[in-house]
Parts: C-alpha cells; structure tokens; sequence
C-alpha cells in the first residue's frame, strides 16, 4: 500500500494544509508529540472505548495495530457475515485509509459510530450547529473526521447504506454504581488500546450507562456536499484530493499563513532543537510567504502580543513590532491599574527598543498590597476532570480536586511549607475528603489567601455544588468555609463573595506590572524566571540552601538550591525538577510502566495522577511518581512566595 492520507493526517491537514508536508519530513520539529496537556487529555479515552464495546458486545476486535494491509483484509472477511459488530474496523480507498471505532453491519446497512471521549448535552439543540447556521467551531475538526471515515468507507461498500453516529458521555446521565472508573484498567506492560482488564462485562452489571449515542448523519452528508466547508475556497471532495496528493508526493502547499494558526504552529524550534539540527516549519512557511530572513525571525513579532485581537497584520505585511502603532493595539487607559490595551502597547514599545526594565503601577500596587493580612496563605490546586464517574450519582467530566499545596508566609518573613494534600487512591473520589483538608489548614486565621488566574475558585464552586447535591453530615459547614475563601461563578443560582475571598495573584501581576522576560506570558511558568532574572533579592536569597533562609520543606532537603545559573540567565525552577526514575538499576527500570520521566508542569500532573488510577504497576513506580507531584505541586506555591517576594523587597 502506498503511503496512505489517514483520518488523523487529514485532521492535521484541515489545521493547515503546509503540515502535511512537515509531518513527512522528521527533519522538522514539532513540539505537539511534546505537548502533555493533550497526553493527559488522551488518558481515561481507553476507558469510554471499553464502555462503547459494552453498547455492542461481542464485536470481531481488528487489532493489527500498524499493518494496514492485513487489517483491511480482516475488515473484508468479517463483513463477509449478514449481521456483525467489528470494533477498529479498516477501510483503505484510493491512498485514503480509516480505522471505525465501532462498525454495526446488519444486512446492508452499516452503522458507523465514532467514540468520543468528549462529553455533550443532548437536550442542547445546538450541540453541532450553531445558533447561526454553522458548524460549533469545537466540534467542527471531530465532525470532518467522521465526514472523511463515511466517505471512505461509502466508497468501499458503494451497495450499504452508510449512517454515521457518535457515542459520547453525556452530561446529563449520572453513574448509578461506585467505582465505574475502575472496571476498565491498563495491566502491567499492557496496550491501553487491546489489552484492558475490563471487570464488568455487560451493560447491567454497570446500572445505567453514562454514554449516549446520537445520530449526525444529516450533518456529515451536509460536510460531503460542501454546505459546510472548511475553507471557503475548498470543497470537501477537493480537499481529499488535494490533501492525499501533497501527502503522498512531499508537496508543500504553500498555504497562505494565517495569523491564529500560525501562531500556535507546533513545528517551531526551541534553541536546542536548532542545536540539534532540527527544522522550523515556522521559518520555512515565512521565509517562502514573507521573504522573511534571520533578521525578521530575529526581531520580536506581533505573534508575541499578549492576548492580542486586534487588525488582520498578516494581510497588511505588518507582523513586526517595530511596524505597529499605538492605534494598533487601540489603547483605552483605566486609572490605577495597567489596562489590557495599554500592557499590549507597554509590552510592544519595550520589546522593539530592547528595553528590560519593569513597567510598575507602584502606588497602585502598594495600596493593593497594604490590604493583605499576615500571615499570607499561598495555594494550588491539582485536578482532574474523568470520562467515568468515581461512584454513584456523579457526571461524567465533573471536577476532581487531587491535590492541593498551602505555603504559609509570615509577617517576619520566615516561610513554612504548612500543609499539602494528595488522594492518589485509585477510584476514590476525593472532593470532600479534599475539602475537609483545605478547611484544617485555613481556618485558623484571617490571613489573605492567594491563588494563580481562576482555576482554584472555579473548583472551589464545583465542589460547592456537589456538596449541595450529597448527604454529607458537615456539608453545611463545609460550604461555609468554601464560600468564605471564594465568590460565585455565574453558574451559580444565589451570587456571593467571600470575606477571605482568594487573591488572584495573576491578575495582580496583570494590573500593576510587567516584566519584559516574560515575553508577554503571564503563567506562573514565564513569571516566575523572569521575577529571578530580575530581582537580587531573590537571587541573593535562593542561591542558598533552604536550609539556610528560613524556609521548610515537606518534599525537598535542606540542601536543595532553588536558584542555578545557566549561560547568565536564570534557569526555571521546574526545568530543575529532578526525574523521577533516577538511581534505579536496570532490572527495577525494566518494570517501569507509566512512561513519565518528570512532572513540571500541570500537563504532566494530569498524565500522572491518570496512570495512578487506571494502570496497574509496582508499588515502588506509585510511590515515585506521588513523590513527582508533591514535588512539582510545592513548587507551584513556592513560585507564588518568589513572587511576593519580589513585589515586596524590589519594588515597594
């Protein structure tokens, strides 16, 4: 078989058709295969497969993993039968080739299901189509994928009548046992695809199953007749055509560059990568398109502008900062703080005159400051959202709050790592127990509680509504403190703002500051180098061993050193992290399973805490990765001290 255009290469293609050819060529970088969110977004998608099975028993698995050949031939055989059910079925077509997660033939219809590990609303009427006539922008990439599994598959079996579904969680249906999450699991060394411990074989010993099957047939035939397009100026037939022609020949495409895409191309190169010798699709795409040189690669770009939605600079040939004006950035001035518009504009005048110096609201912040009550409680929370519920009367995708680290900063300065909690227990649900937790270790005073951006008070209000809905006996007391140390989302029926609502201490750093190092970014991930880089404070006092500087530690020895050198710039502290599989011998490497090398990021703390619940491994390989994410998860609040820090000794 000549080299097929998959459903996944035309996903890519859909993304942008110059992919295709960097796909091909493995002298390019790309940094998605290096991307642990979508890792950790792909973890539990085994689990609502096993659960889609169980919708159609007894089905023929196709279960030649990359010999595409042998798999269409075993495809072929089995519908040689009146009345069948094959999961992973193969179909290849003219260099097109697709694998069906779930295929139903009976007679000469064939019912083409795609499983999704997505959740929706059946009763939402706009699931797919929006409210103006056109494809829901989230659901449109998973919508062409299936348009192309029908007409492969349409193509190869001309006689059947081709319906197409998908079967997803639903948001509305409720696990009716405990432990669903826990009947389909990966064993030691297993195939998360093919080799599931499933506990569960039927669909009555699981009660009521939280998937839904819904029909988009009349959708996908709308796709295939180019109602909807993907591109205004490309047919969906044409596409294919197109699309399998530069995959198959190396074609670069020579698409035109597009402003949102472009700037969150994945085949970028990291300096190290360009040491290696790897290849930047960014630059060839730019260099062919824009005749941009290592001089316009070299000079900051409009790319880089925070949050930036401003005119089509593409289209104008205006992409470098140094060829925009204030009028570009449409600055709209807010008194006592940095207004989104204006920190654009500060952010680009600074850029293009190599200016590194901090732009400061110092009164404005200090007034914000001189609020906060000792001692200061910095926390983070870990969490998850899953397919499979944990026990009975839980949603799929509901919030799972895993962990959480508290560092406690007092007046005289001294830092204490106060608390921190983990629940890796494999199908507990942790929520309350989490809850319970948080409120041992905050009640005891009025300090001011700080969290990073909105993610800890929108968990903060998920576990309120569950604790409303439960038969909790300290439910009550519970959503007191919670709502104490919160305010409510506009989900929420009845508004509140806690006394000790938390202070967000991103959106601190966005009204009052900005450090040029962090190139725009305000993750905890950018602010928190660029804080070091800057500040001898800091510099002084993390050189040091904790041991040293009156700080403790529940995860990391005395002798740990926050702060290292490299090449006169400041490393990350979560690029200092360390493996989690160091010192082992060769035969205990030999049992490792989980396939993570670190946890730095919150990516990796998703992928992690998945394998704890669903792999089976060695108490030994548990026990070091709950090391990894206490590690990583202390860092985070420490990040958050850093920060303060650098607030209070540097520039008030």
């Amino acid at each position: 078989m000549i080299k097929p255009l998959t459903k996944s290469r035309f996903k890519t293609a859909l993304e942008c058709p110059n992919k295709l050819f960097y796909t091909s060529n493995k002298e390019y970088a790309n940094n998605k295969s290096e991307d642990t969110f979508l890792q950790a977004l792909a973890q539990g998608g085994f689990q609502v497969e096993a659960l889609a099975r169980l919708h159609y028993p007894n089905g023929i698995f196709i279960n030649t993993e990359y010999d595409y050949g042998k798999a269409v031939q075993l495809t072929q055989e089995a519908l040689q039968n009146d009345e069948i059910i094959i999961y992973e079925a193969a179909f290849q077509f003219e260099g097109l080739f697709i694998r069906a997660d779930l295929l139903v033939k009976s007679g000469n219809q064939i019912k083409l299901i795609e499983v999704k590990a997505k959740s929706f609303d059946p009763s939402n009427e706009n699931s797919f189509i929006g409210k103006q006539g056109g494809l829901v922008r989230d659901w449109k990439p998973y919508l062409f994928d299936l348009a192309f599994q029908k007409y492969v598959v349409q193509k190869v079996l001309p006689q059947q009548k081709v319906e197409v579904y998908f079967l997803m969680a639903d948001k509305t249906k409720k696990a009716t046992i405990n432990g669903l999450n826990q009947l389909f699991r990966i064993p030691n060394k297993g195939n998360s695809r093919m080799d599931i411990i499933q506990k569960a074989n039927s669909l009555e010993e699981i009660g009521t199953s939280v998937l839904s099957e819904i029909s988009v047939d009349t959708i996908i035939n709308d796709i295939i007749q180019d109602k909807y397009k993907y591109y205004d100026n490309l047919g969906f037939e044409d596409a294919i055509t197109t699309f399998r022609k530069a995959y198959q020949e190396d074609l670069y495409l020579n698409w035109p560059t597009q402003f949102s895409a472009c700037k969150n191309c994945e085949f970028k190169t990291t300096p190290k990568q360009e040491k290696e010798g790897m290849l930047s699709g960014f630059k060839h795409c730019f260099s062919k398109q824009l005749n941009w040189t290592e001089i316009e690669f070299n000079k900051p770009n409009a790319m880089q502008i925070w949050n930036y939605r401003g005119k089509n600079l593409m289209e104008e040939n205006r992409l470098l900062m140094e060829d925009l004006t204030e009028e570009d950035c449409d600055i709209k001035p807010e008194s006592e703080r940095i207004a989104p518009s204006e920190r654009q504009w500060i952010q680009v005048e600074k850029a293009v005159a190599n200016d590194n110096t901090i732009f400061l609201e110092k009164e404005a912040l200090k007034v914000e400051m001189d609020k906060w009550i000792f001692p200061l409680h910095f926390i983070d929370f870990e969490t998850s959202t899953v397919a499979l519920p944990f026990t009975a009367g839980r949603k799929p995708y509901e919030q799972v709050a895993f962990q959480f680290s508290h560092h406690q900063y007092n007046e005289e300065g001294s830092i204490e790592h106060k608390s921190e909690y983990l629940n890796s227990t494999a199908g507990e649900f942790p929520n309350f127990l989490f809850a319970r937790a948080l409120k041992k270790v905050l009640e005891n005073d009025n300090g001011t509680i700080f969290k990073f951006a909105t993610h800890e008070n929108t968990i903060i209000n998920a576990i309120i509504t569950q604790l409303e809905e439960s038969n909790e006996e300290d439910k009550d007391e519970l959503i007191v403190f919670l709502k104490s140390i919160s305010k409510s989302t506009k989900n929420q029926a009845k508004p509140w703002e806690g006394e000790r609502n938390m202070v967000d201490l991103c959106k601190v750093i966005k009204d009052y500051y900005y450090n040029p190092y962090t190139k725009g970014s305000n993750s905890i991930k950018a602010v928190l180098p660029s804080s070091l880089q800057v500040s001898t404070y800091l510099k002084t006092k993390y050189s040091q061993p904790i041991g040293n500087i009156q700080l403790s530690s529940n995860n990391f020895p005395n002798s740990h050193i926050w702060l290292q050198i490299e090449n006169e710039e400041v490393k990350s502290p979560y690029k200092t992290l360390p493996p989690l599989f160091d010192n082992l011998s060769n035969e205990e490497l030999d049992y490792l399973i989980a396939e993570i090398d670190n946890i730095a990021d919150g990516g990796a703390a998703l992928t992690a805490y998945g394998k704890l619940q669903y792999v089976d491994m060695t108490q030994m390989e548990r026990d070091k990765i709950t090391q990894g994410l206490l590690k990583y998860c202390e860092l985070d609040t420490l990040a958050m001290v850093m920060i303060y820090e650098h607030f209070r000794y540097d520039l008030i």
